[in-house]
C-alpha cells in the first residue's frame, strides 16, 4: 500500500513538499524514489535514495529538490524549491524490496499526485 500526499498548485519560485508512505510490505524497503510524468510524456526519474541515505538526482532538479526518507516509517519525502513551470507533472512515488530467499524483487508505485506550477 503506497500513499502519496502534498501535491498541488504553486506559482513559479514557490515550494511544495511531497510525502509517500509505504505499508504492508513483507521485506525491508531498499531504494525509494520519485518519478514524474508530464502530459504526453514519459515517466522519468526525479530523485532516488537508498536505505543508507545515498541520493541521486536528475540534472534538471539538482540544487532545487531534496529527497529524504524515514526508514522506521517507510516514508520518503521530496522537498521541491524554486519550482518552475516545466516541473509541472504527475509525481509518482516508487519503492523496492527484495526477497533474497527466492531472488524476487518487488516494486511498489503510488497512485500519483499532481504538481502544477504556473508562470
Amino acid at each position: 500500500h503506497v500513499v502519496e500526499s502534498g501535491g498541488g498548485w504553486v506559482q513559479a519560485g514557490g515550494s511544495l513538499r511531497l510525502s509517500c508512505a509505504v505499508s504492508g510490505v513483507l521485506f525491508s524497503i531498499n531504494n525509494m524514489g520519485w518519478y514524474r510524468e508530464a502530459p504526453e510524456g514519459q515517466r522519468v526519474l526525479v530523485a532516488t535514495i537508498t536505505s543508507g541515505g545515498g541520493t541521486n538526482y536528475a540534472d534538471s532538479v539538482k540544487g532545487r529538490f531534496t529527497i529524504s526518507r524515514d526508514n522506521a516509517e517507510n516514508t520518503v519525502y521530496l522537498q521541491m524549491n524554486s519550482l518552475k513551470p516545466e516541473d509541472t507533472a504527475v509525481y509518482y512515488c516508487n519503492a523496492d524490496s527484495f526477497d533474497s530467499d527466492h531472488g524476487v524483487k518487488y516494486l511498489y508505485w503510488g497512485q500519483g499526485t499532481q504538481v502544477t506550477v504556473s508562470s
